[in-house]
C-alpha cells in the first residue's frame, strides 16, 4: 500500500517509518524538514519526503489538497492537535483514502476515577487542559465520522514516550534532569505527593508496532480507538526506586505537599509535575490486544532504562554515579 506519514520524524515515526518500509508499503513522509529522525535506519532511503508547514497550510486551507495529492491508499497523521486541522483533512479525504490512522494521546482523559481506564468507560473524569480537550474532541469526531460511513478513521492514544534520542518523563513526571542526578549520588529526592500516583509509559518503537498494527487489521481498527501503553504503569515511589537501583543506589525519598514542592524547583517542572501526577493515570490495553493483536515488547522501566542510557552515551546527561546494565 502507499501510506503517507505527517510528521513522520518525530518520536513515533522514527520507528514506525522504518518498520512500514519493512513490511513493504510505499512511504512518504511529510516533515518540516527541520530535522531527522531519533534514530537512523536504512529503510529511510526508500522513503519519500515532502516538504510542508502544516500549521501555514492549516490556515491558508491548503494542507488537505496538499495530502489528497499524494493519492494514499493509507494517511498517518501523528501532529494534529486541534479539532478544526483534524475535520479539515477528514473532509478532504472522505471519498478518496481507505483509512486514516490519527496519533491522540492519554490525556484526553482527565484524572483517573477507577483503574485501569478504558476506552468508553466513565474510569476517568473529563480532560482538564487544552491540549487533551483538543485530543478529545479529534477522537470523538473520528468515531462519529466512521460511524456515520464516511471516511474509515482509527484514533491511538499513546502513553508517556520513551526511547533513545530524548529525555523520558521523570520519576517526578517532569524532565528536570537533577532528579536523575539525585537519585544517581544516592542523595534524598523531594517528592510531592503520597508518592503513590501512576504514570503510564510506552516505548515508541511500541507505539509504532501499534500503528501498524492498525494499518494491518483495517476491518477491526475501524471506527475504533485505543490505549497505546506498556503492561504495567509506575507509581512515583516504585519508579524512583528501581531508577535509584540502575545505579546501585537506595532511593531516600521526602514526601512534601505541593507547595513546599514548587518552591523547590522551576514553575515549568512544577507544573509539569503536577499535569502528570495529579492524572494518576493507568491503563488497560486489553482491546489493543484483542482487536489489534498489539504486544508491547517493553516495560515501562526497560524503555526508560534504554533512554538513560543513550543519554549518558551521547553526553547528553552526566551523572555521578555509572549507569548499570540491566534495568
Amino acid at each position: 500500500m502507499k501510506i503517507v506519514v505527517v510528521g513522520g520524524s518525530g518520536h513515533i515515526g522514527t520507528f514506525l517509518v522504518p518498520r512500514l518500509v519493512r513490511a513493504g508499503h510505499e512511504v512518504v513522509n511529510i516533515t518540516r524538514g527541520t530535522r531527522t529522525a531519533y534514530a537512523d535506519a536504512p529503510e529511510w532511503q526508500q522513503v519519500r519526503p515532502v516538504v510542508a508547514d502544516r500549521e501555514q497550510e492549516d490556515r491558508d486551507g491548503t494542507f488537505g489538497d496538499r495530502v489528497a495529492a499524494l493519492q494514499a491508499d493509507v494517511v498517518i497523521d501523528l501532529v494534529c492537535f486541534t479539532l478544526e486541522s483534524a475535520t479539515a483533512l477528514v473532509n478532504r479525504l472522505r471519498g478518496q483514502t481507505a483509512h486514516l490512522v490519527h496519533c491522540g494521546s492519554i490525556w484526553r482523559y482527565g484524572p483517573s476515577r477507577k483503574l485501569p481506564i478504558a476506552e468508553g468507560s466513565d474510569s476517568a473524569a473529563a480532560p482538564v487542559d487544552e491540549y487533551g480537550i483538543q485530543k478529545d474532541r479529534i477522537a470523538r469526531m473520528l468515531k462519529d465520522e466512521t460511524a456515520s460511513g464516511g471516511l474509515v478513521t482509527t484514533s491511538l492514544h499513546p502513553g508517556h514516550i520513551v526511547g533513545p534520542g530524548w529525555h523520558p518523563t521523570g520519576p517526578l513526571g517532569n524532565l528536570d534532569p537533577a532528579v536523575w542526578r539525585t537519585l544517581s549520588a544516592g542523595d534524598p529526592l523531594v517528592m510531592p505527593g503520597s508518592g503513590a500516583e501512576l504514570m503510564h509509559h510506552v516505548h515508541a518503537d511500541d507505539v509504532a508496532q501499534a500503528f501498524e498494527q492498525a494499518v494491518t487489521h483495517r476491518s477491526a481498527a475501524a471506527g475504533e480507538d485505543f490505549n497505546i501503553v506498556a503492561p504495567t504503569a509506575l507509581t512515583v515511589r516504585g519508579y524512583a526506586e528501581i531508577a535509584a537501583g540502575w545505579f546501585g543506589r537506595t532511593a531516600t525519598l521526602k514526601s512534601v505537599g505541593w507547595d513546599e514542592f514548587r518552591r523547590s524547583t522551576t514553575p515549568e517542572n512544577a507544573d509539569s509535575s503536577w499535569g502528570h501526577l495529579h492524572r494518576s493515570q493507568c491503563f488497560t490495553i486489553e482491546k489493543a490486544r484483542t482487536h489489534l493483536g498489539y504486544t508491547p515488547r517493553y516495560e515501562p522501566e526497560q524503555a526508560i532504562h534504554e533512554s538513560i542510557h543513550w543519554l549518558l552515551e551521547h553526553h547528553q546527561l552526566t551523572l555521578p554515579t555509572p549507569l548499570l546494565n540491566t534495568p
